[in-house]
């Protein structure tokens, strides 16, 4: 992502955010963050706005990020990432511990001036609700206008807040959505469409819920690909943000070369963890010129989509520019 000599120096002339005057004068105790608190303050409408705003600031420079690095174990795993929002001031990465036990998250955010701790976030909720505005924020320059339907492929934590955030960027009138657990399937419809306000249907497969769809969300734990190509219609938007390693792919290689457009959110980081687009390039079906960065579709310098029939592919990896973004978030609602 390039800016020329000219637009960077005009935004970073001046162009700061009011909190990062404030965030200079530092010496203060980092704040501790729990996930009630993030629950109460992160609303997917703030999540959409910031990780929109740093989408776009990055494909101007003002933002930096740096792809998921991984310490594995014979017991688990730790899993690092870091990313600077320069122009507002902040600087942070993200920790996960993958262990038998469960998976624990955290953020610690930053201030980009002095480096001073600023907040230590629990953020298990905090990186589902970005992931979903990730994929919101896609759909909304990326899907058609009118798309009014939605297939939903997983119903686990993840897909809450898949489906909320593509339900507050189109006018989604109805969702089917597919899980392989009966129980988890019922309980997810019953609940999204109390949230909602729209029918979500339970359907028995993925191609019973996939048929005719505008939008489909794919987000499982499947290391197969079950989306196939011929599931597809023209028109269709792909939000995939299940597999983020190169041992899971939930879309054949058929689906992927179908679409006209293919977006990430790292390209970087796509290379080292998307099956779903490695494996297409080295069959050469698909090649990494033809990947776009979802920053510069948001910043306008490239079309999200050209015409209504093409089908349009968001590979969602789940980075830490988007981590720091709703991060900042909390923290400014709570800062003093």
């Amino acid at each position: 992502m390039t800016v020329s000599p000219e637009e960077h120096d005009r935004h970073s002339a001046g162009i700061l955010s009011p909190m990062v005057e404030r965030i200079r004068l530092g010496d203060s105790q980092p704040l501790l963050i729990s996930e009630a608190q993030v629950a109460e303050l992160l609303t997917m409408n703030r999540a959409l706005e910031a990780v929109e705003s740093a989408f776009r600031d990055w494909a101007f420079g003002r933002a930096t990020n740096q792809p998921r690095q991984r310490i594995h174990t014979p017991q688990g795993t730790l899993h690092l990432m870091g990313a600077c929002w320069h122009v507002k001031g902040y600087i942070g990465y993200k920790a996960y511990f993958s262990f038998p036990a469960g998976t624990r998250f955290h953020v610690v955010l930053a201030s980009a001036q002095s480096g001073e701790v600023l907040a230590l976030i629990e953020a298990d909720l905090l990186g589902r609700i970005r992931t979903g505005a990730a994929s919101g924020v896609a759909t909304k320059h990326m899907a058609r206008p009118d798309a009014q339907t939605v297939a939903i492929i997983g119903t686990g934590d993840q897909a809450r807040t898949q489906l909320e955030a593509v339900c507050a960027v189109r006018p989604i009138q109805q969702v089917r959505a597919y899980s392989r657990t009966p129980e988890r399937l019922a309980q997810f419809a019953l609940q999204m469409e109390a949230q909602l306000g729209i029918p979500v249907l339970p359907a028995e497969s993925v191609e019973q819920a996939g048929t005719d769809a505008d939008i489909v969300i794919t987000i499982t734990t499947a290391r197969e690909p079950f989306l196939t190509g011929a599931l597809l219609k023209p028109g269709t938007h792909l939000n995939a943000g299940g597999a983020n390693s190169l041992a899971r792919r939930e879309l054949d290689t058929y689906a992927v070369a179908r679409c006209d457009r293919i977006a990430v959110d790292d390209p970087q980081q796509a290379r080292l963890e998307s099956a779903e687009l490695v494996l297409p390039i080295e069959q050469r079906r698909l090649g990494w010129e033809r990947v776009i960065p979802l920053a510069q579709i948001v910043a306008g310098q490239m079309p999200g989509r050209l015409a209504p029939e093409e089908i349009t592919l968001f590979k969602s990896l789940g980075i830490a520019l988007e981590d720091v973004a709703v991060a900042s978030v909390v923290y400014e609602a709570l800062a003093p």
